[in-house]
């Protein structure tokens, strides 16, 4: 069983059977590398609708990039992550990095902040220079936000992680402490944030929506596909209408892409947990699955097994489910104007 493809499903037809979305989509959420399989994700994402993708690319393989995609991308700054200090690499060089961003076009600077970062420093959550609110992020904003930039921020993580991964609240804060951070920069700098992941909590509609009204400058995007599939469909579908209608232009898609040149390698052993996809074939099913999945929770009504390999259910319940096993995916039919505005309208108003 293919974990991209459990139902063996032929995605470049399935593709057809979706309507076409008039003015295409822009996914505001990818991390676009390798040549090979930038070529593989270009058509993907042109079977599926996409016009254009804001990818998280090292500054050194945009030239790459961008020769293939040409004006079906655009850049996202982000830290460097190979980088052995973290300190540096989301401080001062942070700040330098940015600037040779902007340079190359970039509009969107990312601050990363999931809770694993809290692992860089051996000071606990409430002290630690990871924080989204300490004054080493403080600084690269300020320095983002003399440039122009609007804000994209992975707060938090799922449910999932914080009952297995992040079991020590000392050392990662809880899951609303994330929050008590973020508000304050919300609140510090007024440019647009988008909040990834739908804000890392699509387990809760209700928090998300109260988050929203305090914040006139907070985004959402629906990026991170097997989290977002798994916890909007625990929610009934009426209610995840209501949530996309209520907060229209508020919300934008995403997919969270991840392509590799690795993942046309067949030297990679498919026990290996970041062996996704290990030929040519596997690797476009591994990307357009992610807009196959999301189309169908957004615009559909089926009511089936997810496509996609999820390992969170074997973490949260290792006796019930092994790491093939997939959730539910349950459709929310959004309303024909929600649509509009998650796929591309809500982009636009921001002048993506």
């Amino acid at each position: 069983m293919k974990p991209s493809n459990r139902l063996n499903l032929n995605y470049a037809l399935e593709s057809d059977s979706f309507a076409p979305i008039a003015g295409g989509i822009i996914d505001v959420h990818s991390h676009i590398h390798g040549e090979t399989a930038t070529r593989i994700y270009s058509q993907a994402a042109q079977h599926y609708g996409i016009i254009r993708t804001y990818s998280m690319t090292h500054l050194g393989e945009i030239p790459q990039v961008e020769r293939i995609l040409g004006d079906r991308v655009r850049f996202i700054a982000i830290p460097n992550f190979t980088h052995k200090n973290r300190s540096e690499a989301f401080g001062r060089g942070f700040i330098e990095d940015l600037n040779a961003f902007h340079a190359k076009g970039s509009r969107i600077a990312k601050f990363w902040n999931a809770p694993r970062i809290y692992e860089a420093a051996s000071e606990p959550f409430a002290s630690n220079p990871f924080r989204i609110n300490s004054p080493m992020r403080k600084e690269a904003m300020r320095a983002a936000a003399d440039l122009g930039m609007m804000f994209m921020a992975h707060i938090g993580d799922p449910d999932t992680w914080f009952q297995t991964k992040y079991t020590d609240a000392k050392k990662y804060g809880t899951k609303r402490e994330q929050y008590e951070t973020l508000e304050e920069v919300l609140d510090l700098f007024p440019n647009p944030w988008i909040a990834a992941h739908m804000g890392g909590y699509p387990e809760d509609l209700k928090f998300l929506s109260a988050l929203l009204s305090r914040h006139k400058n907070l985004y959402l995007d629906c990026s991170a596909t097997k989290w977002i599939v798994r916890e909007l469909s625990k929610h009934p579908p009426i209610e995840v209408r209501h949530f996309f209608d209520t907060w229209k232009g508020r919300i934008l898609f995403g997919s969270d892409i991840v392509t590799s040149d690795a993942h046309i390698s067949a030297e990679r052993s498919a026990s290996e947990m970041d062996a996704k996809a290990t030929n040519h074939e596997e690797a476009y099913d591994l990307y357009a699955s992610r807009y196959w999945t999301l189309r169908t929770l957004l615009e559909r009504d089926y009511h089936g097994e997810s496509p996609i390999a999820d390992p969170d259910l074997h973490l949260i319940n290792p006796d019930e489910y092994n790491l093939l096993d997939a959730p539910t995916l349950r459709g929310a039919t959004l309303s024909p104007e929600s649509l509009v505005h998650l796929y591309g309208q809500a982009a636009r108003d921001l002048g993506l």
